[in-house]
């Protein structure tokens, strides 16, 4: 049996025929990659990220889709120049019927436009809503109360192809980017297994992306991005602590050092100051003023410490 979603049961099996080239790099990706693999689909290779040093032993690092690829036994590529001709002779050579991104970088038409059945792609919004590099982040920041996970076909301009599946993801109003990250994740593993069935049946919908509304774009994340601004109102505020928790984080200076918040409380308090401004017990609370109202910070990370909650921190700095 297969499920609404595109899976399996754990009792019968299934096999894709079509030559499958896989591309992505970071952790998100993982997951579409073994959905395929675990449900029977005929990954011939895999496309990612070169290796690179990271952390402060600058040790070399594979890309978490390279570590799963090799563990499955699946051919890696990892080329510096998506031009090279050296590489394109390569990735002919796998003769792949469809490509499927998930998380990578921008392709040149001369890779897209190579297998057969084209290329699609994996995007973690309802498009055409928020294209671009950090569609999560700006459905959170936003205060958006649904979101989701799109396949479309590539063309020309980013995030634009004509539209495969779509399928919604409430957001609670709880969620931070981090949760909501391994939420999408999972569903668009699911969505990724049904859009190659749907591709190797022939029976699938290529539906031109809708632009006469209002479009939200999602830029990609800079640290002045994560800077709080106390002169907004208290929920666009939180929004933006948990649309940015918990990475990259957002910030605000405190003590003359950067503070990164991942979590904040709106609370009442009667007591008048100006945005940004400050108060605290000393030993339970930190609360700053926002527009309309106060936010009570609960769990944050002093530059050059570790992240804590507020009652810790609080014990361990002066100056407050």
């Amino acid at each position: 049996m297969i499920f609404e979603d595109g899976c399996l049961s754990d009792n019968e099996s299934y096999y894709v025929s079509m030559r499958i080239l896989f591309l992505g790099t970071p952790e998100f990706a993982v997951e579409s990659l073994r959905a395929l693999v675990e449900n029977g689909c005929n990954v011939v290779a895999v496309v990612t990220a070169p290796d690179k040093p990271a952390g402060r032993g600058q040790h070399v690092q594979q890309s978490p889709v390279k570590q799963y690829a090799v563990s499955a036994g699946i051919p890696v590529l990892q080329p510096e120049k998506l031009k090279n001709p050296a590489f394109l002779e390569e990735l002919k050579s796998y003769r792949a019927d469809l490509q499927v991104i998930v998380a990578f970088r921008m392709l040149p038409e001369v890779v897209w436009n190579m297998p057969p059945l084209g290329t699609f792609n994996l995007h973690a919004s309802l498009l055409p809503q928020y294209r671009g590099a950090a569609p999560i982040n700006w459905a959170v920041i936003n205060g958006e109360k649904k979101t989701g996970v799109t396949t479309f076909f590539l063309q020309h301009e980013i995030d634009t192809g004509p539209l495969i599946f779509q399928e919604e993801e409430p957001i609670g109003p709880d969620d931070t980017v981090g949760t909501l990250y391994e939420r999408l994740m999972h569903r668009g593993a699911a969505l990724v297994v049904k859009t190659v069935r749907a591709i190797e049946a022939g029976n699938y919908p290529q539906i031109p992306q809708d632009e006469s509304r209002e479009l939200k774009a999602a830029p990609k994340i800079f640290r002045e991005t994560c800077e709080i601004n106390w002169n907004r109102p208290t929920e666009a505020v939180r929004d933006h602590i948990r649309g940015l928790s918990p990475y990259p984080a957002a910030w605000t200076t405190l003590l003359g050092k950067t503070c990164k918040v991942y979590r904040a409380e709106r609370v009442e308090s009667s007591e008048e100051a100006a945005p940004g401004n400050y108060t605290t017990d000393h030993k339970t609370y930190l609360r700053f003023r926002c527009a309309d109202g106060w936010l009570s910070l609960t769990e944050l990370q002093l530059e050059g410490k570790k992240r804590m909650g507020i009652e810790e921190l609080l014990r361990g700095i002066k100056g407050l």
